[in-house]
């Protein structure tokens, strides 16, 4: 059937979904990303068309499989590999916090997935090769200086066992932190890409090949237009998307090659930060004659691509308002580390309840009461209805322990003030409150967004007023939320949160979470 040029817009999943690996099944394409402190653990994404995703699960989710104390910022899990191997899915992940490198498996991806299988391996972004009977086990090993190989072994994917001695078979191409490292054979050859430079602006893709899967790996001419990196965007300058790499291939069901990936949006042209996190985009790939890959735009990822489709167009659909009604915790919603779930309600009727504990959003090692949402555009506008009684209640725009903003309502001793706070490294300061005469009123938080700031806002019904009465918070930067400034490997959550309520639950209703796209 002849291929049709389509278009479409990156990232294909939006908001903070970093470290992609893909496989085919079924007719379907299945994808996971790293989720790091989040629980529930390894979000799973099912696909048609590689263009419209729909999250159908998490692979870990339950906390006998991942135990997430003291994942703070940076900690928990990182990179995911799934395959697809003769009817069952794998996943190899790390555990940075925990086990160490790990796979689990399923047969049904819808389902549950089996207790960690940990392997014995250092290193983290773990992958898997099947071939006949043999899998091979790979992962980074990195050193002081930055540099670091790709150590490589077989195992039984039943009990972890590693079967053969381990192997350093590629030592990249001389960019810093060699990482994501995946083997395909394919046309004959073993091709082995990894990413190099660091996950930030000079990230890239590179790729080696070998007639055997332990090498000798050799890579395209420096000179030729198939030399790495294949793909970057590292000498953009000011294009939104920047830190393109940790790709994965999958063919399609017409023989077509394209790569999964991430890459960030940055804030502005002259503006380099990033606060949404890493992102899911995809590029169109294929061989040349002499056997090497090109991939997307002369090697670069942009926002607007066309690729090879058999059939009919391709409607890209954007999800543009969530709700409690078309979310659900364990799915959209999740939590920080492994969560106590007798301090969260979910009603009919459109509304959530939330007891706070002594657990703070500044805590690093312990679950907090939060729930949160990534937030997958720089545009938009988060409101909800509360109603609490004590202690302290409200939104947060977290990005991790140290830096997130919160407007709250905050009860104590029988008075009621609203609140603005600012956590920025060290610096903790509520920024702007103000006394409620009296504690018989409905509440609607709200806050809008663009890509540099955030704007808060508070709208009171009261008996004691009379009439609704608005407040205006003002603003909170972008830029002190970003990775550049926060750092770590996440991107924002909305989040609602409750601390020291005691036995009694602050009630959310009425949420809502709209998005403006711009292309």
């Amino acid at each position: 059937m002849k291929n049709h040029e389509f278009t479409y817009q990156n990232p294909v999943i939006r908001g903070f979904c970093p470290d992609p690996s893909i496989c085919s099944a079924n007719e379907f394409y299945y994808l996971v990303c790293s989720s790091f402190q989040y629980f529930p653990v390894i979000p799973i994404y099912e696909s048609k068309d590689l263009i419209n995703w729909e999250l159908i699960g998490h692979v870990l989710t339950r906390d006998s499989q991942l135990p997430l104390t003291h994942a703070g910022n940076d900690g928990g899990l990182y990179a995911p590999t799934i395959r697809f191997h003769k009817g069952r899915f794998y996943v190899a992940v790390t555990n940075v916090n925990g086990c160490g490198n790990f796979l689990v498996w399923t047969d049904d991806i819808h389902g549950d997935w089996s207790e960690p299988v940990p392997i014995d391996r250092d290193g983290i972004d773990p992958s898997l090769c099947f071939e006949e009977n043999r899998v091979f086990f790979m992962s980074n090993h990195g050193d002081s200086d930055g540099g670091a190989s790709i150590l490589q072994c077989e195992i039984d994917p039943v009990s972890g066992k590693i079967l053969t001695e381990v192997r350093a078979i590629w030592r990249g191409c001389g960019g810093r932190y060699l990482e994501g490292p995946h083997l395909y054979r394919i046309n004959g050859f073993y091709y082995l890409m990894a990413a190099e430079g660091g996950t930030e602006y000079g990230h890239m893709e590179v790729i080696a090949r070998s007639n055997s899967p332990y090498g000798p790996f050799e890579t395209p001419p420096t000179d030729s237009p198939d030399a790495n990196p294949f793909l970057t965007n590292r000498n953009l300058g000011g294009y939104p998307l920047q830190g393109t790499g940790h790709a994965d291939l999958v063919q399609d069901l017409d023989g077509n090659w394209w790569a999964v990936l991430l890459a960030f949006r940055q804030i502005g042209q002259y503006l380099a930060f990033h606060h949404l996190g890493r992102e899911v985009c995809l590029v169109p790939v294929h061989f040349t004659e002499d056997g090497w890959l090109r991939a997307g735009t002369d090697g670069t990822v942009r926002l607007t691509m066309t690729g090879p489709l058999s059939s009919e167009p391709i409607k890209q659909e954007m999800m543009k308002r969530l709700t409690f009604s078309n979310t659900s915790p364990g799915m959209e919603w999740v939590y920080l580390r492994n969560p106590f779930s007798e301090n969260y309600r979910f009603l009919p009727g459109d509304s959530l309840q939330l007891r706070g504990t002594s657990v703070s959003l500044d805590n690093p090692d312990l679950s907090p009461t939060f729930l949160g949402l990534r937030q997958s555009e720089f545009t938009g506008q988060l409101q909800v209805h509360l109603h609490s009684t004590t202690g302290e209640a409200g939104i947060s725009i977290y990005q991790n322990e140290t830096h997130h903003y919160e407007l709250a309502l905050l009860q104590k001793d029988g008075k009621s003030w609203l609140i603005k706070r600012r956590t920025i490294g060290d610096m903790q300061y509520i920024q702007k409150k103000c006394i409620l005469p009296d504690q018989t009123f409905d509440l609607m938080l709200s806050i809008r967004m663009d890509s540099e700031n955030y704007y808060f806002q508070a709208e009171i019904s009261s008996s004691a007023y009379g009439a609704e009465t608005d407040y205006d918070f003002g603003s909170a930067e972008s830029r002190y939320l970003s990775s550049e400034v926060a750092g770590g490997f996440t991107g924002v959550m909305l989040g609602l949160y409750a601390v020291n309520t005691k036995e009694q639950f602050a009630t959310f209703s009425n949420f809502s979470y709209e998005m403006e796209y711009k292309e």
